[in-house]
């Protein structure tokens, strides 16, 4: 006796259909390549190990361990000193020597500067949040050649708008007899401290 059925289904599958799987098999045979290549993959199959793991019993070097977790530099405002200097200075000499020479025009009522911008955190977390993705979308390697296009759009452009405008970090700061005066705001009182009132 057979297992197989007397009579064979009929499907009604639009003849379309099949090129379209053909077509999506490929491309996926596609990105498998191009991950395989972007990674440093030797072609194992998912859940396998690489063959030098396998060499090496299985087991990643506690060096690699480490230099991963820190492949990536952290949001600024997370850091403490020393590392938050270091990234601090890092970050003004980017600003100072590619955002400001590229993209910065006179100061104006309409579009504010602080050259003291260091001493606004809201500015330091922006501009830093606009490096990282710079760093990122500046790297054809990882985004392509978009990443320049998509980094001016996403990054760049709302940032600028942000700090530049009226009411952003830089509203205080103002120009005069061809000097940048810096003025920061005061501190504003807490709801949840009442002073001295005994």
């Amino acid at each position: 006796m057979s297992d197989e059925p007397d009579e064979t289904p009929s499907l009604n599958v639009p003849v379309g259909m099949f090129q379209d799987i053909e077509d999506i098999k490929a491309e996926l045979l596609r990105l498998n390549t191009l991950v395989s290549t972007l990674t440093g993959s030797d072609g194992a199959e998912p859940g396998e190990a690489p063959a030098d793991d396998a060499a090496a019993g299985g087991e990643p070097a506690e060096e690699e361990a480490a230099d991963d977790e820190w492949q990536y530099p952290p949001f600024i405002l997370l850091l403490d000193p020393p590392a938050y200097d270091d990234e601090l200075r890092a970050l003004i000499e980017w600003v100072e020597g590619v955002l400001v020479p590229g993209y910065l025009a006179e100061p104006s009522a309409d579009a504010r500067w602080c050259h003291l911008w260091f001493e606004h955190s809201v500015a330091i977390a922006r501009l830093h949040a606009v490096w990282l993705a710079w760093q990122e979308l500046t790297d054809p390697a990882s985004c392509g050649y978009t990443g320049p296009s998509v980094w001016h759009r996403d990054h760049l452009d709302p940032a600028l708008r942000e700090l530049r405008g009226s009411t952003g970090p830089f509203a205080g700061c103002t120009k005069g007899e061809h000097q940048i005066e810096h003025r920061m705001p005061s501190t504003v009182p807490s709801a949840w401290s009442h002073g001295d009132d005994g």
